[in-house]
């Protein structure tokens, strides 16, 4: 018998044999108010609108320089390189994303608790939160590969057992995002459906998605749905601008074939209240650098 076999109740299920679906969200995306923090009220309702938000200039540029340093050292450390935190692309082998970055680096875990984000994650999830995970992800000129679309919340509902949509990422660049080298691509609105994948998931599936993930990604037809539904927008700005988004809006990245690389900071927080359970389509849990057991409430 498997984890899925007994599972009594899934709001959410995906991972299936059948024809996919939308499944209305019955959740909120925006969980607190104006008076729990720094956001105003008509950023927050745009924010529980659209799924996500952009906070302008969140470092500033000597800020910037100093976690770019960060990131160069942490990507030249030849015995990380051997660490299992540390992912590669497919095809050239440069470092792709480093994962529990915050237990790597100092400043990195400094930025986690800054006021200027962890308020931010409190108000929108209207309760203490922790750190599911954390990464730096590099995105080199001319091999940079992007991401398919996809929900976040789909494998970690499927494969790491977070029960319901109760969490946000920050995504912190460190170089300036274009329209034409990889930037994030999102349809606003769309975290209110939850899109069932088909496929049963692999085991240790983990190290073949965070290269390349083809278990847990939705159809051409239930994309093309969304699209048509909500638009698509993108993620461009100065660098120490920081995108804030809904775990489950539909949303991916081309490949970079330009020459300026693109980097960020990624941080996703998660309600004290959502903790995880055992997954809900997978045989197994994935390992806690990638999704972090440690529920302690984040203190400045």
């Amino acid at each position: 018998m498997t984890l899925t076999d007994i599972r009594i109740e899934d709001s959410y299920p995906t991972r299936i044999a059948a024809e996919p679906r939308l499944i209305e969200r019955t959740h909120p995306t925006v969980w607190g108010s104006e008076k729990d923090g720094p956001i105003d009220a008509a950023a927050l309702r745009s924010h529980r609108d659209k799924g996500y938000s952009m906070v302008e200039g969140l470092l500033s540029p000597a800020e910037v320089q100093g976690y770019w340093q960060e990131l160069v050292r942490l990507s030249g450390d030849e015995e990380l390189k051997r660490d299992e935190r540390v992912i590669t692309e497919k095809a050239s082998g440069e470092v792709r994303s480093i994962f529990e970055v915050q237990r790597l680096s100092d400043m990195i875990a400094g930025l986690v608790v800054d006021p200027r984000v962890l308020d931010r994650a409190r108000q929108i999830l209207g309760s203490d939160v922790y750190l599911h995970q954390s990464r730096v992800n590099y995105m080199p000129g001319y091999k940079g590969r992007g991401f398919y679309w996809h929900s976040d919340f789909e494998t970690w509902h499927a494969e790491d057992g977070m029960p319901i949509p109760r969490a946000v990422s920050c995504s912190i660049a460190l170089t300036d995002n274009y329209p034409f080298n990889g930037g994030l691509m999102i349809m606003p609105g769309s975290q209110g459906e939850f899109v069932q994948c088909v496929g049963s998931t692999p085991e240790n599936h983990y190290r073949a998605s965070l290269q390349e993930q083809e278990i847990g990604v939705p159809s051409h037809d239930d994309i093309t749905k969304l699209a048509a539904e909500h638009g698509i927008e993108q993620f461009t700005g100065q660098a120490g601008s920081a995108l804030w988004f809904d775990c489950n809006i539909m949303h991916g990245s081309g490949n970079n074939i330009t020459p300026y690389p693109r980097s960020n900071i990624f941080l996703v927080f998660n309600s004290v209240e959502n903790t995880l359970v055992e997954p809900y389509a997978a045989d197994k849990r994935r390992p806690g650098f990638i999704a972090n057991r440690d529920f302690s409430p984040l203190t400045r």
